[in-house]
């Protein structure tokens, strides 16, 4: 953390922990991810409900993407599940959007995680959380194609802002770009071809 803070300080850190347990509990998460760490962003597990979330809310100018449709095919076991008690029957995730969007996102601090391997659960999420910062795991390695990605859930306007922002990770395909002694350029090509790649996508 140190390393990163030094060499890129203009660059937010998010520290992918999917913490999710009771307040006190969460408290002590918290704690290590904003005190310890110094992390700009946790994400989180919403399954325990708002008092699992709402300690890392204390903390001013820290954010919190909360698991909503993750990028591995497992998600799908509740994710995609109905909700009969709910007006509507919205599927799990579409609930946990809106709740983002809406009652628990107390101070703007909240984001979604939405997994690029699904862009048309990605375009849904958009519509039921215009604002919320979208966290995009699954470009690269996990499959996911990044001119959808972008298509999906950027929703730029003519002067250049956001409505909602996305943030794109391609964890796998930079990291194990190449195990060979060159790891850390090829590495960086990686990571760079990634970026042409959504910067094209953007650009229509």
């Amino acid at each position: 953390m140190e390393h990163m803070r030094r060499v890129a300080p203009q660059v937010p850190i998010i520290l992918d922990a999917k913490r999710g347990d009771i307040g006190s509990t969460a408290e002590q998460y918290a704690k290590e991810a904003f005190e310890r760490y110094s992390a700009d962003a946790v994400t989180l597990s919403p399954f325990m409900g708002f008092g699992s979330v709402q300690p890392y809310l204390q903390y001013e100018g820290k954010g919190a993407f909360l698991l909503c449709r993750t990028s591995d095919q497992g998600g799908d076991d509740l994710q995609n599940q109905r909700l009969a008690s709910v007006e509507g029957q919205p599927l799990l995730y579409e609930h946990v959007a809106r709740l983002a969007q809406g009652p628990w996102n107390l101070n703007g601090q909240l984001g979604l995680v939405v997994g690029a391997t699904y862009p048309a659960e990605i375009e849904r999420v958009r519509q039921v959380a215009p604002t919320a910062p979208l966290l995009i795991p699954g470009v690269g390695a996990q499959g996911g194609d990044a001119a959808a990605t972008v298509k999906a859930g950027w929703r730029g306007a003519a002067d250049g802002s956001s409505t909602g922002p996305i943030i794109v990770n391609s964890s796998l395909a930079t990291l194990y770009a190449s195990g060979g002694g060159d790891f850390a350029e090829a590495a960086r090509r990686a990571a760079q071809s990634t970026r042409d790649t959504l910067e094209a996508a953007k650009q229509g």
